[in-house]
């Protein structure tokens, strides 16, 4: 029982590792291009949900909180797109690793200068519920994220295979400055999907408040997302949520039967095994460059 509690615990974390592992997939799937400052996004777009909810502040109704905070979110993306990213268009990629880096520092002061750094909590409907089955205690959070991320994998996946945008993102990841000569709008492209990343970060982060208190630093679990991306296969949106499932199964695992700290090193020791193994990650869709 005790090892089925820890699995269900273990693939509740993973999806939200996986969450945000799939913005880090849709940057790259749109630029091939690595946001690091994803991580920090979730923690905006949680705090902004809370603000939006919170009945000392605006009060609003959890769905429509969490659907503002979305749309808001969407907008920082496009905005940081627009005003930011969009200056290095045709830069190396490792201009977009440096400034991305540089913009979660400035995402994280911002939260902090506004909501302070003690660690606040999102009241939500299914927030300390639970069900029990068997000798199993289901938290009911748990539950919802692990639902609320199966229907974005799916739905996101649908949206690059069969959409005219999603078919143009990935066509301006093979080439951009090929894609724009042949009449793709690679700016709004790359715009949209940076604001599709700002809105999935925020159902990241509210699902991560809705599990425990949230505080700036928690955009720190873009690390971790990371190597969940990798493990995966940065070009995959399955592959990222399942590497996140792995790395969300195992820490727990790790952390009641191996010995000291092994738990904290288990996604990183897992993520170097599979880049000297298989560099493309376990479930890669990356093909070789069309130009």
């Amino acid at each position: 029982m005790e090892l089925l509690q820890l699995l269900f615990g273990g693939i509740a974390n993973g999806c939200i590792y996986g969450l945000v592992a799939l913005g880090f997939v849709l940057i790259y799937k749109a630029s091939e291009g690595v946001n690091f400052a994803q991580g920090d996004m979730m923690m905006l777009g949680a705090f902004i949900a809370l603000g939006l909810g919170n009945s000392d502040q605006l009060g609003l109704p959890f769905g429509l909180a969490v659907i503002l905070a979305m749309v808001l979110m969407g907008g920082v993306g496009w905005g940081i797109e627009r005003v930011v990213v969009r200056q290095i268009f045709g830069q190396p990629q490792f201009a977009l690793v440096i400034l991305t880096i540089a913009l979660g520092f400035v995402l994280r002061f911002v939260a902090g200068s506004i909501w302070g750094y003690t660690p606040l909590v999102l009241e939500t409907p299914f927030t300390g519920k639970n069900l029990q089955l068997g000798g199993i205690v289901l938290g009911v959070a748990d539950l919802v994220t692990i639902l609320v991320t199966a229907v974005l994998t799916i739905g996101l996946w649908a949206f690059f295979a069969f959409t005219r945008v999603g078919l143009a993102a990935q066509a301006a990841s093979q080439n951009q400055m090929a894609a724009y000569i042949v009449g793709v709008p690679v700016m709004r492209v790359n715009g949209l999907i940076w604001g599709l990343s700002g809105a999935v970060a925020t159902v990241a982060g509210v699902m991560y408040a809705s599990k425990g208190a949230i505080d700036p630093n928690i955009g720190l679990l873009g690390i971790k997302a990371f190597a969940a991306a990798v493990i995966g296969g940065m070009g995959s949106l399955p592959g990222a949520l399942l590497g996140g499932l792995l790395i969300g199964v195992v820490e727990p695992i790790a952390g009641r039967y191996a010995p000291g700290e092994f738990a904290a090193m288990a996604p990183y020791i897992i993520m170097l095994v599979v880049l000297v193994t298989k560099p493309s990650g376990l479930f890669s869709q990356m093909q070789a460059k069309k130009v």
